[in-house]
């Protein structure tokens, strides 16, 4: 494969034309067309279409463009390490996937000693679904993944689960709404507005079981996988959510809500997930020993 006729094909299709792209190539339009057509003409498939004035992908242009996305990325960052390397320079790549069910302040916090390390490190951080991210893990894409939950034994992957911590919850909501409460907690949450973590979340099979037990029955008007979204809208009094003690001063001083109560029934715990067994990545060793002597000490 000719990497400069894939190269030009990228550029056109992150500029969304050719127009745009030869400008940012400094070449003519013409030239880029010829180019891409012979990248298309060796690969055997149509790489765009064109509708209207504009060109669009086809299904096997946006395959290609995810590749070439990798490939592209790879390629910045060798030029980038070697550059460091002749430099005298040494950055730690550290690749961290965390599941979408996880909060992003909990993230956070999980995350940000990583950057404490005694040499300079650079933190790529993605977010997916937990069984997405252990693929990719396993590909040794990732070096560590940052979840809610530890991973099956049935999920076919080597890797090794490390507890990071546990915590209860809490519940919010902002003060207009709380002087609309009545009685004690938790059956002031009967037919009250809420908002809770989407079925992927771990604790939301827990606070299914928890509500019946106490036969607590709230208006459950939003589910949201995103927990910054859901604190939104609780932020602007839509609804009672919750979120993890741990957090609690942090989510009053930061979003104006107040705390309805807290239940140690309800417990979210965290887990790294690496294909180490026993942990030696300086990054990871700086995230779960300040997890368990710091964040969840308590």
């Amino acid at each position: 494969m000719n990497f400069k006729h894939l190269h030009y094909f990228w550029v056109t299709a992150k500029a969304g034309g050719v127009m745009r792209a030869g400008e940012q190539l400094h070449t003519t339009p013409q030239t880029l067309s010829g180019q891409i057509k012979l990248l298309e003409d060796w690969l055997g498939r149509k790489l765009f279409r064109k509708s209207g004035r504009q060109l669009e992908l086809t299904e096997d242009g946006r395959l290609a463009l995810g590749y070439a996305d990798q490939i592209f990325t790879l390629g910045a960052e060798l030029e980038t390490t070697l550059r460091q390397a002749r430099a005298g320079q040494r950055v730690l790549d550290f690749r961290v996937g965390v599941a979408d069910s996880v909060a992003k302040s909990v993230a956070y916090r999980l995350l940000e000693p990583a950057l404490s390390v005694s040499e300079p490190v650079r933190l790529i951080c993605s977010e997916g679904k937990f069984p997405d991210l252990l693929a990719q893990l396993a590909l040794h894409r990732l070096d560590l993944v940052i979840a809610d939950e530890p991973m099956s034994r049935r999920v076919s992957v080597k890797a090794f689960n490390h507890p990071l911590g546990s915590t209860a919850m809490s519940f919010f909501c902002a003060p207009a709404l709380k002087s609309q409460l009545q009685g004690e907690f938790p059956a002031c949450l009967n037919d009250m507005p809420m908002l809770i973590q989407g079925a992927s979340a771990s604790v939301r099979q827990q606070l299914e079981g928890w509500l019946t037990r106490h036969q607590i029955h709230p208006r459950v008007i939003g589910e949201f996988d995103d927990g910054a979204l859901m604190t939104a809208f609780g932020r602007e009094g839509r609804g009672v959510f919750m979120a993890p003690t741990v957090l609690e001063a942090e989510t009053v001083a930061q979003f104006g809500v107040e705390v309805i109560g807290r239940t140690n029934e309800l417990v979210e715990e965290f887990f790294a997930v690496s294909v180490e067994r026993r942990i030696t990545h300086p990054c990871v060793v700086a995230i779960t020993d300040a997890a368990r002597g710091q964040l969840f000490s308590a």
